[in-house]
């Protein structure tokens, strides 16, 4: 007998809908399904592709407005922030038509080293079979775009495993994709309980899993997934740095719109923002400003910059976390506050490196304020966590720039901008727990991808 689940609005706990998990059986089918459909989809030429993409990027900019409301209810998002999601969803669409045509190789000849034989190898991308996509709740639909289109894009069948609380979304984007082209033998929705995806992971006819999430879930995919090539993009503890020559204004916004946006649940969000002492009190002051005029509230009316946390547990774990660092002298500057799923933007300094709130990812809207002194003894601290994703600074030093792309351990760094900064056709990813492998479009559909040698 399926098990069923329920979605609540996170704002006002609405029952959204009641939908039925798919049982194994019915997985297991699709799964079938998915490996007869890549002889359907090697017979699609990459131009065909292209065209199916590019047309599934104008059903996205139709039902845009329908899906960034539906975004909102499923998960607290506010309406503007859900509006530019979409915005981003339809440009990973545009670019993965675009990468469709573009996939090429090389030729090698083999008089390079003796004995020379006068042979050629002709070196091609091929698809690796079907990739399970599994995405998270923050950002369903971007996520999933650049996660569905590079694999089509690529010649992959898709298997794709939304978050259980996105699942009318993933359904109205999955008839989306079928009405742009893509055939259902080439991509199926499924909605696995827990307890099956242990199975599902190590099915043998799945080639690769393409997952966005947390480490303890990633190291339970790694487990299961045996030989598998992995994808996977995992959190971040992402610095901002602010220098005494940096446009503090800027630098403020920066932090509290790649931190308090989308309640602060951005694996990218500026988590720790250290700040040069020169400038501490003028940036402290900016940034409160700044944040007292932020509107916090219902997330579908138009002016709401943040909305609620994805559930009660979420927003519970955060403010534990900030009562905590307060208990270890922690100083609070503005926020602590709670009301439902709801965390009031919070602003805090002074926070003991050894707290949850600043040693883990926080995945809410809390701004830790670290002052330092001098470059140099803030590298090991930034580079003690666990992470490795992304870090930003604002400065006008280029030479400071390039010492810090050399000495931190992330995957970007982004100069006059935030952690947050990522654009379609970059390359994303970290290192350590920020995971394995790049995601943008042109990366990830490499990463999908195997190399085939022809010797002539």
């Amino acid at each position: 007998m399926n098990t069923t689940y329920k979605i609540y609005n996170p704002f006002d706990n609405e029952l959204i809908d009641e939908f039925v998990y798919d049982t194994a059986q019915q997985v297991n089918e699709k799964v079938a399904l998915l490996k007869q459909g890549r002889k359907t989809l090697r017979d699609i030429p990459a131009f065909k592709r292209s065209e199916i993409l590019r047309r599934l990027a104008e059903l996205l900019e139709e039902h845009a407005e329908t899906l960034a409301e539906l975004i909102t209810r499923e998960t607290g998002k506010t309406i503007s922030d859900s509006r530019v999601e979409m915005n981003r969803a339809i440009n990973a669409a545009i670019a993965s038509a675009e990468e469709a045509r573009q996939i090429s190789g090389e030729v090698l000849d083999s008089d390079a080293y003796s004995p020379a034989r006068g042979k050629l190898g002709i070196v091609c991308w091929k698809p690796l079979g079907t990739v399970l996509c599994i995405t998270p709740f923050n950002f369903p639909i971007n996520i999933a775009i650049h996660k569905l289109a590079p694999a089509i894009a690529g010649g992959n069948t898709v298997l794709f495993k939304p978050g259980p609380q996105n699942t009318a979304s993933a359904q109205l984007l999955t008839r989306l994709c079928y009405e742009a082209g893509i055939p259902e033998a080439c991509l199926q929705l499924c909605m696995p309980d827990i307890p099956d995806m242990p199975s599902l992971v190590a099915h043998p006819d799945i080639s690769c899993i393409n997952f966005t999430g947390g480490t303890a879930t990633a190291n339970a995919i790694s487990s299961a997934a045996g030989y598998k090539k992995l994808l996977l993009e995992l959190g971040g503890n992402d610095p901002l740095i602010v220098m005494p020559d940096a446009d503090l204004n800027a630098a403020a916004d920066a932090a509290i719109n790649q931190r308090f946006a989308t309640a602060g649940q951005r694996c990218t969000a500026a988590k720790r923002v250290f700040v040069h002492n020169e400038v501490f009190s003028a940036f402290r002051a900016l940034l409160l400003e700044k944040t007292s005029k932020l509107k916090v509230g219902n997330p579908i009316e138009d002016d709401t910059f943040i909305g609620p946390v994805i559930n009660q547990k979420a927003a519970n774990e955060i403010q534990a976390r900030i009562e905590d660092a307060i208990q270890h002298g922690a100083k609070l500057i503005c926020g602590n506050q709670m009301d439902g799923c709801i965390v009031y933007p919070t602003i805090l300094e002074d926070v003991p490196y050894t707290c949850d709130l600043i040693k883990e990812e926080t995945f809410g809207p809390v701004i830790p304020l670290c002052k330092f002194t001098d470059i140099e003894e803030i590298v090991p601290i930034i580079n003690s966590s666990a992470y490795g994703l992304q870090a930003g600074i604002f400065t006008q030093n280029l030479a400071l720039s390039k010492y810090l792309y050399e000495e931190l351990e992330v995957g970007t760094l982004a100069v006059n901008d935030g952690p947050g900064f990522r654009s379609e056709h970059f390359p994303f990813g970290g290192v350590k727990e920020s995971g394995i492998g790049r995601e943008g479009i042109k990366y990830a559909i490499r990463e999908m991808s195997y190399l085939k040698t022809l010797v002539i």
